[in-house]
């Protein structure tokens, strides 16, 4: 069985003097990876959550992360904002999303500089990102900010309405707070209510800057790992759940959010769970609900569960419990790896090692939040479920 104090002893192993590294299959730092902004704030991220549960170290880990996120290489002082990398000067809405993430359970923790990092991030997330025009988070913009990509993206904002409840669950004025779940519903009534609702439960992931979804994008190379062609079913469960921890923070949730969180779950676990035959959730479909890419992805497997956990603590029903119990059984029997404390990221359809999208085991933000969420109560972030 996995355990969180193992997950976090092999996370530990990221640290670099000045941020934290993409690890490999053996637990160690990839050398030849530049430092990317991404898994910085996903690993500051998760020594937070650890910092809230009183593990020793975890403090002086989610330190580190925030100083290296405020102080570090990535941080852009000419421009402002975050690189994408050491080797990529753009500023991706998805690397500001975890760059919020991070700010704000580093501050719902109480750790030096969390709330500085916070309102920095939030600053140019707000000024930068997103549209209000839109109720969506454009996508990404050269070094300068001079020049803003065509394409629009679901993935981004998926992360967008995770980091801006943790923001919401953070800072201390209720009407910023407001604000911010507010800009979260907008998001997730355009996306889930609106796209995903209106393609019977099969969410578009691309779209042009006119948000125009663009369902036959990346075709030719189907695994990409961050704009993949076709349905994505690991995202389908994330938008499902964060639907829930939205509905869990507003006044007068509307009815739709338990409603739609339920069918687009729903469709990812029928459409998704042996599509190919073989046990697990393959990394996308077709249009037409059949496998592209079979490769296992823990990742999926892993916000399968936690959306069913979600669901099992919102709804009381037995069957989101016995599905997430099930499904987890499976992701210790496929992936787990004992000589790590992680969960391998990649599997064929058979249950060996793959590497056609993910190498190594780069980071814990997935699998730590799984067993967070098990038998916690919902909130708007994971964070404040801990506090």
């Amino acid at each position: 069985m996995t355990e969180l104090d193992g997950l976090l002893a092999f996370a530990t192993r990221s640290r670099l003097d000045d941020g934290f590294g993409y690890l490999g299959d053996d637990g160690a730092v990839l050398a030849d990876r530049p430092q990317e902004a991404w898994i910085v704030a996903r690993m500051t991220h998760v020594f937070g959550l650890a910092t809230l549960l009183g593990r020793p170290g975890a403090d002086e880990l989610a330190r580190h992360g925030v100083t290296a996120l405020r102080d570090g290489p990535l941080h852009d002082d000419e421009h402002g904002g975050w690189r994408s990398s050491t080797a990529d000067d753009t500023k991706a809405a998805y690397v500001h999303a975890f760059v919020v993430l991070a700010g704000a359970t580093a501050s719902t923790a109480g750790v030096d500089g969390g709330p500085a990092l916070l309102d920095e991030a939030l600053d140019v997330w707000q000024d930068r990102f997103w549209d209000s025009d839109a109720g969506l988070a454009v996508e990404e913009w050269d070094a300068a900010w001079s020049r803003l990509s065509d394409y629009r993206g679901a993935n981004a904002n998926m992360h967008g309405v995770e980091a801006t409840l943790a923001a919401a669950d953070a800072v201390a004025d209720p009407a910023r707070a407001a604000r911010l779940r507010s800009q979260a519903l907008r998001s997730v009534e355009r996306v889930v209510r609106g796209w995903a609702r209106e393609r019977d439960w099969r969410l578009p992931e691309h779209f042009t800057a006119a948000w125009e979804p663009v369902p036959e994008l990346n075709r030719d190379r189907p695994a990409d790992p961050f704009r993949p062609y076709g349905v994505t079913v690991g995202h389908q469960f994330e938008w499902a759940r964060l639907a829930l921890h939205l509905r869990a923070v507003l006044p007068e949730p509307p009815s739709w959010l338990l409603e739609d969180a339920v069918a687009l779950f729903d469709a990812a676990a029928d459409r998704g769970w042996a599509a190919d035959g073989a046990d697990g959730f393959p990394y996308t479909l077709g249009w037409d609900d059949r496998p592209v890419v079979v490769a296992r992805m823990h990742w999926v497997l892993c916000e399968a569960v936690a959306a069913a956990a979600v669901l099992a603590e919102v709804t009381g029903e037995p069957r989101y419990r016995e599905l997430a119990a099930r499904w987890r059984a499976h992701g210790e029997a496929r992936f787990a790896d004992p000589g790590t404390g992680s969960w391998h990221h990649e599997l064929t359809a058979a249950g060996e090692l793959a590497s056609g999208t993910w190498s190594g085991q780069p980071d814990a933000y997935h699998l730590a939040q799984m067993l967070l969420l098990d038998g916690r109560p919902v909130r708007g972030s994971i964070a404040a479920a801990l506090r």
